[in-house]
């Protein structure tokens, strides 16, 4: 018949030792596990993440001695159209046109604030920066924003012409701050219905009226494929002489160049 106790067994000399090394290991505990620097305190979104794309459309494409830049002309909030006239453009300096598309608030203040600085670089030094220099100078603008707890959220297209080389340019610029020379480039859901049209007619030496039926042939294919009405497209070329406005009607139907 045995009895069995129920108990700590304090004389027992496994026990002592798990007692001698749990004492030892609390002991060690704060010092071994605790690191020797914390990390800084995460900050909170300052706003829900962007939707990279939108209803706007922009597209660019340069030819033989022009940068031709189309946007929409409709102002939108989700499905509402606010306004059917609007100018997604700003005209930076002579020879620049910067194209935009994103959250309202940013794109228009975005715009206007590197339009005044360009400005301002062109009354301080009596020059006026190229299509290069101001593709640089609005990417660092972007990449500052980035990193602060209210980034830009636009996407742009800079169109010029470098009256050093005589050579038509355009910047495809997005939100996270990349940017690259392209003889094409659209945002939007225009990106995904017209890079393939620009792909296969696109020609560095092509003429204007060539240019003006590519876009054209890209305005009929979002007619088309995109359920909403984006009220037209603004066409603004940018050559030796500055910039201007063009025209063309919405109903023609167009032959591919």
């Amino acid at each position: 018949m045995f009895t069995i106790v129920l108990g700590k067994n304090t004389d027992h000399p496994r026990s002592s030792r798990q007692s001698e090394l749990t004492s030892s290991i609390r002991e060690l505990q704060p010092h071994s596990l605790t690191p020797s620097y914390t990390h800084p305190p995460l900050l909170p979104p300052s706003q829900p993440p962007f939707n990279t794309v939108t209803m706007e459309v922009l597209l660019g494409i340069t030819g033989k001695d022009f940068t031709l830049i189309a946007s929409s002309k409709a102002a939108m909030r989700g499905a509402t159209i606010l306004k059917s006239s609007d100018d997604k453009t700003r005209e930076l300096n002579e020879h620049n046109l910067l194209a935009f598309s994103g959250e309202a608030g940013d794109t228009t203040q975005f715009a206007e604030f590197i339009q005044a600085n360009i400005r301002l670089y062109s009354t301080r030094n009596s020059t006026s920066l190229p299509p290069s220099a101001t593709s640089s100078f609005i990417r660092t603008e972007l990449a500052t924003s980035l990193r602060s707890r209210s980034p830009y959220t636009v996407n742009l297209l800079l169109g010029g012409y470098d009256t050093s080389t005589n050579k038509p340019e355009l910047y495809w610029i997005d939100y996270l701050a990349s940017c690259a020379k392209v003889p094409y480039a659209a945002h939007g859901y225009a990106q995904y219905y017209c890079l393939s049209i620009l792909d296969k007619h696109h020609h560095p030496d092509i003429d204007l009226e060539k240019g003006l039926k590519i876009l054209a042939m890209c305005s009929e294919e979002l007619r088309r494929r995109l359920p909403i009405d984006f009220k037209g497209l603004t066409l603004k070329v940018v050559d030796k002489n500055g910039i201007r406005e063009m025209e063309y009607s919405e109903k023609d139907k167009v032959v591919a160049p």
